[in-house]
């Protein structure tokens, strides 16, 4: 990972710790109010993926009301490059768990599953309609693979291997 300041700027706008985080948090706070359990480690590598694409973000929105696997079997294209897009994203996800962690808005538990704290992040979400998108499409996604709540499922159902 480059340094900060040595990064292109659309690239430190884009992956901010701070924006990525966010959609973090708002996604351990999704399948967190699903399930009342913390969200698998392995699970949170798979949010900014979904939420940063724009195309998938809005598919994801759009059809809110089906069921994750239901999307995916409506819109197979969000399979495409996926496991490429989770790679290329990895670093960024990592930095922003890492920054999650140093502000104490996340706790890993004895499982090595991530939990929101109490004042993890402000409750209303504000910003830009971009922003306000990734964290609605993140929430959303957390509490979609809450109902599955299975990581199995998920990352095969995605094309991923476990």
């Amino acid at each position: 990972m480059k340094d900060w300041n040595v990064r292109p700027p659309e690239i430190r706008t884009l992956f901010n710790p701070a924006f990525c985080g966010l959609v973090l948090a708002r996604g351990i706070d999704g399948f967190y109010r699903e399930t009342s359990e913390s969200m698998p480690y392995s699970l949170s590598l798979l949010i900014l993926p979904l939420c940063l694409h724009k195309r998938t973000r809005n598919q994801i929105l759009d059809n809110n009301r089906y069921y994750f696997t239901k999307i995916l079997e409506a819109y197979p294209e969000i399979r495409v490059n996926f496991a490429q897009r989770t790679r290329g994203l990895l670093p960024y996800t990592m930095e922003a768990l890492a920054f999650l962690m140093k502000c104490n808005s996340i706790e890993v538990d004895e499982n090595g599953s991530l939990k929101l704290n109490e004042d993890g992040i402000r409750k209303t979400i504000k910003g830009s309609q971009d922003t306000q998108d990734c964290q609605k499409a993140a929430k959303l996604i957390g509490k979609k693979f809450g109902n599955i709540n299975d990581k199995v499922t998920i990352y095969t159902s995605l094309g991923v291997k476990p």
